[in-house]
Formats: C-alpha cells, sequence, structure tokens
C-alpha cells in the first residue's frame, strides 16, 4: 500500500513538471486554431467578426484557382524533396564523426558543426553575400585567376540546391545530435566481438553502428514527412530578392505576404488551414505505414 501511494505521488510530480509545456501547447497551439473562423468571413481588422460579411468557401475557391498559391507550392515540394533526398547525411556523418579516433578532435568537428544552428538566419545571410554576391570574395578570386564568376544570390536556376547547401551546413551538425546519442547507447561488447573475430572499424561500421541507427532514421524520416510542408519562413524571407522571388516563395513566405504584407487575412487563413490540413493527413498516413512496417505507431 506503502509503495502505490509513493507511486501516486510521483506520477503527480511528473504531471507537474510537464504542465508548463501542456500550457505553452495549448496557448500557441490549439487556442489559435479558433482563428480558422475567419477564412469564412470577409474579415476587416477593427471590425467585429460578426459584422463581417459571410463568404463560405470563397476563399478556398480563390486558393484552388490561384496561379501564385500553385507556384509556391511547387517550391514547397521541391525544397521538401531535396531535404528529404539529404536526409541521411545527418545520421552519416554521425558515424563518420564516432570513427574520429581522437576524443579532442572528435569534439572540436562537433562544436565547429553545430555551432551554426545557433547562428541568426540574417547573420548567415551576411556571410553568404560577402562570399558570394557579385563582389563577393568568391568572385573576387574567380575574376583574378580567370575563373568564370557566379552569382547564386541572384540566380533564380541556382536557387534550389543552393538554399538546399546552406541550410544542410547550418543544420547538419545538430541534427546529427540524436544519431551520436543513439551510437553512445549501443553496446560496446558487439564491437569487442567483432573485433576478436577480425573487423575492422569498417567493417564495424557497417555491420553494427549502420543497423543499429536505422529504426531511428525510420522514425525521423516518417516525421519529416509529416512536415512535408513545413519549410520554414526565415531563410527564404532573408535570401529573397526580385531575381529569385519567384523560385524561392515557399508556402509560409505566400502566406506572410498576403497576410501581413497585403493584409488579406480570410485569405491567409485559408492557405494556413491547408497547409494544417495536408500535414496532418501526411502524419496519419506515415503513422499508419509505421504501424504496417513495424508493428508499433509513432504517435
Amino acid at each position: 500500500m506503502q509503495d502505490l501511494v509513493k507511486k501516486k505521488k510521483y506520477n503527480w510530480t511528473y504531471f507537474y513538471l510537464a504542465l508548463p509545456f501542456m500550457l505553452i501547447i495549448i496557448l500557441f497551439r490549439y487556442i489559435p486554431l479558433f482563428g480558422w473562423v475567419l477564412s469564412l468571413y470577409e474579415y476587416q481588422p477593427g471590425t467585429p467578426l460578426m459584422e463581417n460579411p459571410f463568404v463560405g468557401l470563397k476563399y478556398f475557391k480563390m486558393l484552388a484557382a490561384s496561379r501564385d498559391f500553385f507556384r509556391t507550392f511547387k517550391n514547397t515540394v521541391i525544397f521538401s524533396v531535396l531535404g528529404y533526398v539529404l536526409l541521411p547525411l545527418p545520421m552519416i556523418f554521425a558515424i563518420l564523426l564516432n570513427e574520429v579516433t581522437g576524443s579532442r578532435a572528435r569534439k572540436l568537428f562537433q562544436t565547429l558543426t553545430t555551432l551554426p544552428h545557433f547562428i541568426s538566419w540574417v547573420i548567415v545571410y551576411s556571410l553568404a553575400f560577402a562570399l558570394f554576391s557579385s563582389e563577393g570574395v568568391v568572385n573576387t578570386v574567380a575574376n583574378r585567376i580567370g575563373l568564370p564568376t557566379q552569382r547564386l544570390i541572384t540566380n533564380a536556376d541556382a536557387v534550389y540546391w543552393f538554399q538546399t547547401v546552406i541550410l544542410q551546413w547550418k543544420t547538419l551538425g545538430w541534427s546529427a545530435i540524436i544519431y551520436i546519442a543513439a551510437i553512445a547507447g549501443i553496446d560496446q561488447e558487439l564491437y569487442e566481438a567483432a573485433t576478436v573475430d577480425g573487423a575492422g572499424r569498417l567493417r564495424c561500421a557497417w555491420h553494427i553502428t549502420l543497423p543499429s541507427l536505422i529504426p531511428t532514421f525510420i522514425v525521423l524520416a516518417l516525421l519529416a514527412v509529416a512536415n512535408f510542408v513545413n519549410t520554414g519562413l526565415d531563410q527564404y524571407f532573408v535570401f529573397r530578392n526580385p531575381f529569385v522571388y519567384d523560385n524561392i516563395e515557399v508556402l509560409e513566405l505566400y502566406t506572410y505576404r498576403v497576410g501581413l504584407e497585403l493584409f488579406d487575412y480570410s485569405y491567409a487563413t485559408a492557405v494556413g488551414i491547408f497547409k494544417s490540413v495536408i500535414s496532418v493527413v501526411l502524419l496519419f498516413t506515415t503513422n499508419w505505414i509505421a504501424k504496417k512496417a513495424r508493428g508499433t505507431s509513432i504517435i
């Protein structure tokens, strides 16, 4: 009986620890859902909602007929597909980092690759501009040695791969942390047994480390599918310019432009609802696939 009372006490302790985070989620994730009603009205700021004309599904019909919407949706899909193709990179990087023999060198590489995650996108843009603008370091050096110059920041044809490379540079080390933690949890006796059997470091990495990381990779890959249309705003906002705008504008940037620059709140809300519905459908689809393939769901 005493043990049961103690266990219940611990359960309430965990609940109280989780309560602030639950409140944050309710305040910033669930309560704003009531704002979806704006998509059904021709909303004008400063006017009580019920005094605005009710238009039903007008803005969703506009969404289906908008060329700008489908252009930004195409850009979002392209960026998401490129990111998904490169999803194994953090796992590969973690395996390679684990093979660095010196602990100091390993910590140095991990620190150097993780630090960009904490750099503001504004600073990242400033660095990219200093390097790749028409008068940047790269083009200046290319001019002096007789190589062709590349204006990557204003080159519409290079937007997709250039932005993907920058994103990987910024997030690679941070994304690898979960794989590094998973590697730390692998039973070291497996490596010792493989070494006794004559396996080198490459074979140990291929036959022990990689298979041990696959379950973690699958879960992260499935969760990445649910965020397929959520490519972010900051990166594309700071890198946008008239030369590349048609190719760099993604759904979140489109929502920002329509809602906060053009003040069309109702239409912007309809775009946000579309994104949310697609994300939920993808989440439950990937959860169903995970349950069928692995026997356990991810949510």
